[in-house]
């Protein structure tokens, strides 16, 4: 590997693992990346995931605060995240890129709009709970464990945005502050990666690059802990633009992927 090569995954790496901390996307720097370098989709893809595992590392454990009282939560929902973990590293080696190519910009956009009219359907949710003597409706319950198996799924398909996905769904229908969701995203979307990182490595070893992933591993750890530092001193309105003004710039490169493909 080229020493210029070199310095451009280790600067990918450092923002991708800052902005996962905050909110998530961070694949969509270091992927573009790894492909202008020459890399095949599937490898860099691979490689990209297993590299960013450091990176939700530190940015669990710099949240660490914000996890408290979710642990329930956390009980109920890693399951789901890993499931889907599974079936979308299995997605990944049996089916094309382009499939979730097409729909990536959708689950995009619907989470965007989660994220947005998060307050007002966090009210609604919270409503229906107090009807219930404040015990969240157990349909809630039910469409969010479902929803974080879907984001799951992406996540261990593409690993793009699959932090946007789950800030979304939490937002709405998971007891807290956006920071908690936050955190407990950072927590679920690291169980993908690890499940999708151990899945890559039973099925798959040959479409490991260790280099790669050794320098998105480092640099990553470093911008986990930077993100986590700064996504909690974040207003909920502060973090909702962050998150809605980098879910639409990774809109417009899926968009514009999917155009010129």
């Amino acid at each position: 590997m080229e020493l210029l090569h070199a310095v451009f995954i280790l600067l990918g790496g450092l923002w991708a693992g800052t902005i996962n901390s905050v909110v998530g996307s961070g694949t969509l720097v270091t992927f573009p990346i790894l492909i202008a370098l020459g890399y095949a989709p599937v490898m860099a893809t691979v490689s990209n995931a297993m590299g960013l595992i450091a990176g939700g590392v530190s940015g669990v454990f710099g949240y660490r605060r914000e996890l408290a009282g979710m642990r329930a939560n956390l009980l109920r929902l890693l399951p789901a995240s890993l499931l889907g973990g599974v079936t979308g590293a299995f997605l990944l080696l049996h089916l094309p890129e382009s499939v979730f190519g097409v729909v990536a910009p959708f689950l995009i956009v619907l989470a965007l709009a989660m994220v947005i009219l998060q307050p007002k359907l966090q009210r609604w949710v919270k409503k229906r709970a107090e009807a219930n003597n404040g015990v969240p409706h157990r349909s809630h319950t039910i469409v969010m464990t479902a929803l974080v198996y879907f984001a799951g799924v992406y996540g261990g398909y593409f690993v793009a945005a699959q932090g946007i996905l789950l800030v979304g769904i939490l937002g709405i229908f998971m007891t807290g502050t956006l920071q908690n969701a936050n955190a407990v995203k950072n927590v679920l979307s690291l169980a993908v990666n690890l499940i999708a990182a151990v899945s890559y490595l039973l099925f798959a070893p040959e479409k490991i690059i260790w280099a790669v992933v050794g320098l998105i591993a480092v640099s990553s750890l470093i911008g986990g802990f930077v993100g986590s530092r700064i996504g909690r001193r974040l207003s909920p309105l502060v973090l909702r633009l962050v998150i809605v003004t980098l879910g639409s710039v990774a809109l417009y490169f899926m968009v514009s992927k999917l155009v010129t493909a």
